[in-house]
């Protein structure tokens, strides 16, 4: 329970409907959709729309979409993969030949074709009671009329400055006056709101072929992009079942790959050997096995995971028992297990929502376009700021993520549901790239294991072990940093907080929602 001399956020609570997102205006338009009677997903999309364009840095329609849906509650959970392919001329010879040993964030080259608007819309197309035309209106509006940038949405601005003034058409688009936008400014899109626009007219379509997408590849291909229109046109969204494990009598659900919730699972596999409870969950010990877990999934998941379209991965394999076992036994409390360091790339950015509707349809949604401002690319025309999830691949012939013709990156968004007795208690979500499958099992361990309630748990201190160091929030306490220290973790203190969190409690018998939201964004948990 809430410990009322620690000034946190208050859980918010409410009987019919609810919703959590990084932005109060995205949280209320979501109401709104529900108000009026649309479902979790109706209020996810519009949610998401208008979040690609009031926090530009970290979504939009240029970026992709995982989603997990559970209708009603209890009934057959589904998953999206919106994930976007490489260009079908994308080999790795092409680019071995030219000398480019990996893949240049803001070039061309990090594009892949943009899978978010063909997920919303076969999403809605499976959920849905609302189109495009309805649900893009908060989106368009914003766009057109302008809105108002928030604190947190100008602090990755600034940070950001240097590459947006070396972007692709950036400096049009999005710093206007040419500096970056500060809190408090408006800021107008109208060449964005034209796009969404025609998207609200002539759905999903209008954006993989026609104009927009000739618009898309014609930027691309000017700067040295292998893109085509059939690379647009050709784009589909995979529907599949989720991957899970047991923690704590839940069931926790994941996207399957080419995401990478499977780490994730593997990192709950192994802290569920632990009694976790015989530590606080400030102290040396759980931020120590919290670290040796991440470390051992995070091994696993750059030596065997990739689009599983065109690669074996052996899911089943990867989360038996045996598989966390063999890592488990070699773990000490007073020293680092000698494990090879892995470095995929940090920092993609990335908005999360959940939402449960009045009828309990329960929508866990992640969005993203990589890294902070994505490939700093914008479309020459349409205002459309494209991902650079594609510098997510590896050029090393014989890889599971090396990059190939129609392929799909080892992503970072992922997802998450959290059921009991095949009920949904909980979908959430924590972004921040590389930091997610940490951060969900922080946040989850948490309340399974600690009786956090859902704010408590995403406001509590965060570490990331990552390429060696041990990345440690301000927040966490200085005997703690000095007891890792002491068992070998190079430590830093992180610049930034460590990604945003979301989180619905559905608690069935009460017949009410809980909502927690992450201070370390702009925005809140709302419900009606």
């Amino acid at each position: 329970m809430r410990n009322f001399h620690f000034a946190g956020r208050s859980t918010v609570h409410a009987q019919n409907a609810m919703v959590a997102t990084s932005h109060p205006d995205a949280a209320l338009v979501a109401i709104d959709v529900m108000r009026a009677g649309g479902t979790a997903a109706d209020a996810a999309v519009a949610a998401c729309a208008l979040l690609g364009v009031i926090e530009p840095q970290s979504t939009g329609i240029g970026g992709d979409c995982f989603a997990l849906i559970q209708p009603k509650g209890e009934g057959k959970i589904v998953a999206y993969n919106g994930s976007g392919r490489a260009p079908m001329a994308a080999t790795a010879e092409w680019y071995l030949e030219r000398k480019i040993n990996s893949v240049p964030l803001t070039s061309a080259h990090a594009v892949s074709i943009p899978g978010a608007i063909d997920a919303w819309d076969t999403i809605l197309r499976d959920h849905g009671k609302m189109g495009f035309d309805t649900l893009l209106q908060p989106a368009i509006k914003a766009a057109e009329e302008g809105y108002v940038v928030a604190p947190r949405i100008a602090f990755d601005w600034k940070n950001q400055f240097e590459k947006l003034k070396n972007g692709t058409n950036t400096e049009r688009y999005l710093l206007p006056h040419g500096k970056p936008a500060a809190a408090g400014d408006v800021i107008r899109q109208p060449e964005l709101g034209k796009t969404l626009r025609a998207i609200a007219k002539n759905g999903r379509d209008a954006f993989y072929s026609g104009e927009i997408a000739a618009d898309m590849v014609d930027t691309l291909r000017g700067i040295g992009g292998l893109h085509t229109l059939e690379d647009f046109a050709a784009h589909s969204t995979e529907t599949t079942s989720p991957i899970g494990t047991m923690y704590k009598g839940h069931d926790v659900w994941q996207c399957p790959p080419n995401g990478p919730g499977i780490t994730m699972l593997v990192m709950l596999n192994i802290l569920s050997r632990f009694e976790l409870t015989k530590f606080k969950p400030l102290s040396v010990e759980r931020f120590h096995l919290e670290a040796e877990a991440a470390r051992i999934a995070y091994m696993m998941r750059e030596q065997y995971i990739g689009d599983p379209a065109q690669v074996h991965v052996d899911v089943a394999g990867i989360l038996a028992k045996e598989f966390a076992e063999e890592h488990i036994k070699n773990i000490k409390m007073d020293r680092l297990l000698d494990l090879p360091n892995v470095a995929p790339p940090m920092n993609p950015s990335t908005v999360y929502i959940t939402v449960v509707d009045k009828d309990r349809n329960v929508c866990s949604f992640i969005n993203s376009i990589a890294h902070s401002f994505g490939s700093a690319i914008v479309s020459n025309k349409t205002g459309v700021l494209l991902q650079n999830r594609a510098g997510g691949f590896r050029i090393q012939p014989g890889h599971p993520n090396c990059i190939a013709p129609g392929k799909r990156p080892l992503h970072t968004i992922i997802p998450s549901l959290a059921t009991r007795n095949g009920r949904a208690v909980m979908p959430f979500g924590v972004m921040g790239g590389q930091y997610q499958p940490v951060g969900q099992s922080h946040v989850l361990s948490n309340i399974l294991d600690y009786g956090c309630d859902v704010q408590e748990a995403i406001d509590m201190p965060r570490g990331l072990h990552y390429e060696g160091v041990y990345q440690l929030e301000d927040s966490v306490p200085a005997e703690i940093v000095e007891g890792l220290k002491k068992i070998g973790h190079k430590t830093t203190s992180v610049v930034g907080p460590l990604g945003g969190g979301q989180a619905i409690w559905i608690d069935w018998e009460k017949g009410t929602l809980t909502g927690g939201s992450d201070p370390r964004k702009d925005g809140c948990a709302l419900g009606y």
